[in-house]
């Protein structure tokens, strides 16, 4: 037969209440207490059971993070930040990958469906505004992106065109006249198209010409980055700087230029977007944006958990008035770039 709650309770001279106080994590129980319980627990070889607890709660102490992709690095950070702010709470994170396509944003939710999560923070990036409209969920949403979102959803979303102008106007001022805009987009929705226009902002603000020459769409890789730069070189386009939309982008930029014979700063400047951790230990470090990402976390979970606590699973028309949050973005100065003219 398998081993019951009762029988650890017995095997270390407790209640069945003690037991369960000790494996839910609550602090109530004495230190002794616990160490009693737990060694009983190995000894037995009690296994809890999860699922019962949790259809008896009404919650698994699970939120789903929904990322367009797993190998880029901006979503890793998002999952780590979002994953030690939920380990405080006793809570885990499951992270699920969309390809960046509306099917794949559907179906993670269709799984959200099956109550495997008591909320789910979903990056848009396939579905459109009108498919975002239509969706009817079950459990808690919190959108996270760049296009405008229906109200009846909360969202959290960086200041894309202020970053791109952030980053675009310090090159202006440092004596950058030909800023290449790498990653950008002429058309089309999402992160390329916003940051397109605050690079264009900047260049408005400053009085100077734009040349649609300079915007180089491409992959959001190191490779694309690296790509952009030989095709600038190829073609014979002449810039002085470059504003990586990524600091993925950024990093295979400075490689680009350096297989170029082009040294940066002196030769060319660079900005990339996103602060990556490991941009301050680049050579020399990044100039970057940095889209405030801890207030973004702070945001999006604040978000989800009112969703979650305000009323019993079932019980969803409770009115709560959604929140569409942007992040602060500030610029990091590094070694990419020259000090203002």
């Amino acid at each position: 037969m398998p081993v019951t709650m009762s029988d650890v309770a017995r095997a270390a001279g407790v209640s069945v209440m003690t037991v369960s106080n000790v494996l839910a994590g609550r602090k109530r129980v004495g230190e002794e207490t616990r160490r009693r319980v737990l060694a009983a627990v190995d000894d037995l070889g009690y296994e809890l059971n999860l699922t019962a607890r949790h259809l008896r709660a009404g919650r698994t102490d699970t939120v789903a993070l929904v990322v367009p992709r797993f190998d880029h690095p901006y979503f890793g950070e998002l999952a780590a930040r979002l994953a030690r702010r939920l380990d405080r709470s006793g809570r885990h994170l499951v992270v699920e990958q969309s390809g960046a396509s509306r099917e794949g944003e559907l179906e993670a939710l269709t799984l959200a469906r099956l109550h495997l999560y008591d909320g789910v923070l979903l990056s848009v990036v396939g579905m459109t505004p009108d498919d975002v409209a239509r969706l009817r969920t079950t459990v808690p949403v919190v959108l996270l992106g760049e296009q405008d979102m229906p109200d009846r959803f909360d969202q959290v979303r960086m200041d894309n065109v202020e970053g791109a102008r952030l980053a675009t106007a310090h090159l202006l001022a440092t004596g950058a006249r030909r800023i290449a805009a790498v990653g950008g987009s002429t058309s089309g929705r999402g992160m390329t198209m916003v940051r397109t226009l605050g690079w264009r902002r900047a260049h408005e603000e400053s009085g100077l010409p734009i040349d649609d020459a300079l915007v180089v769409p491409c992959d959001v890789d190191l490779a694309g980055g690296r790509r952009a730069i030989r095709q600038l070189v190829a073609e014979g386009t002449p810039f002085d700087a470059v504003f990586a939309f990524t600091d993925t982008l950024a990093t295979g930029v400075l490689a680009g230029l350096a297989e170029a014979g082009l040294r940066v700063p002196d030769d060319v400047q660079v900005v990339g977007f996103d602060n990556l951790d490991s941009s301050e230990f680049l050579v020399p470090g990044l100039t970057t944006v940095d889209p405030g990402h801890e207030a973004m976390a702070d945001h999006a979970l604040r978000l989800l958990d009112r969703l979650i606590d305000r009323a019993p699973d079932g019980d969803r028309g409770t009115a709560v008035v959604p929140e569409h949050v942007t992040g602060p973005v500030s610029l990091v100065v590094r070694g990419t770039t020259r000090p203002a003219a």
